[in-house]
């Protein structure tokens, strides 16, 4: 493999992660009039751990206890985020949602940024999600809840970024099926309470396994990759084409239509991406996390 080509694999797998998170997402708000946000969210997190803890199998290679700690912190974090995620799809627009999220990992790409260009892309990307906002003076009050819920869900995010680095020298795939093990064993108890004996439905749970392996096992495999090669700063600020991807997934699944405004939102996180790729060096490493 050349090494542009090299260079390149870590960002197409990031690039992979978001549209299937995105597609998956979409499809799977549209389960909550079935089993409500907390079933989904059980499907989604436990359906995704059996099929990567079969894929990966991790009981076969010994983990160290410091790892083990570290392994159990990271799925914690993972299940908070999407709970609190699915939970805020309940009373807000999937892009606003999405945009709210997006403040954790913007966050942790302006703290980690040294040269001025890459204020500039972020600068743009803050731009392109404010023109996602549905900001008009006939809009609706956004319930409070729902916000409060997409706020922890960027706080988890940010975290999510930072504790999937620390865990960047183990194994990506055997790193993420452990996660959402752990992930499971908090969401799921919350899903069947809420959703009870619906969830034993075959058809609702043939399109849950659906969700899990759009918005989980995919994704989150494809970011642990990409989270090994990318800067954070840069891993941050590409993370911004998510709502842009989120309001397409909508158009088609949800059939949410764009005005010119989320067009334009579009074109400024695109160029807030290719930006970032761009300007930064090819030697930057998994090191320039802290």
């Amino acid at each position: 493999m050349s090494a542009r080509r090299q260079r390149l694999l870590p960002y197409a797998a990031l690039f992979g992660a978001i549209v299937t998170l995105c597609v998956g997402t979409s499809f799977a708000k549209t389960l909550f009039p079935l089993i409500g946000a907390e079933g989904v969210s059980a499907y989604r997190v436990g359906f995704a751990a059996v099929i990567l803890l079969l894929v990966w199998r991790p009981w076969r290679h010994p983990i160290v206890r410091a790892d083990l700690g570290r392994l159990a912190i990271y799925g914690a974090v993972m299940g908070l985020l999407n709970l609190s995620f699915y939970m805020a799809l309940r009373t807000i627009p999937l892009g606003l949602a999405i945009a709210i999220e997006f403040v954790g990992p913007l966050v942790l790409a302006v703290a980690s940024s040294r040269k001025l260009i890459h204020f500039v892309w972020i600068g743009l990307a803050v731009l392109g999600l404010g023109l996602l906002l549905p900001i008009n003076p006939g809009a609706t009050r956004l319930d409070p809840v729902g916000v409060g819920f997409a706020c922890a869900a960027a706080v988890m995010w940010a975290l999510y970024i930072v504790l999937g680095k620390r865990t960047g020298h183990l194994h990506a795939g055997r790193t993420v099926a452990v996660g959402m093990a752990v992930a499971a064993l908090i969401v799921a108890p919350v899903g069947i309470v809420s959703a009870g004996a619906a969830l034993l439905d075959p058809k609702i749970a043939a399109l849950g396994l659906v969700v899990a392996v759009l918005s989980s096992a995919i994704p989150y495999s494809l970011e642990m990759i990409a989270l090994r090669e990318i800067p954070k700063r840069s891993f941050g600020v590409l993370l911004s084409a998510e709502p842009a991807v989120g309001a397409l997934a909508a158009l088609v699944i949800l059939h949410e239509r764009l005005v010119a405004t989320q067009w334009l939102a579009i074109a400024a996180i695109v160029a807030a991406s290719a930006g970032t790729i761009l300007t930064t060096p090819a030697e930057a490493s998994i090191e320039d996390a802290p």
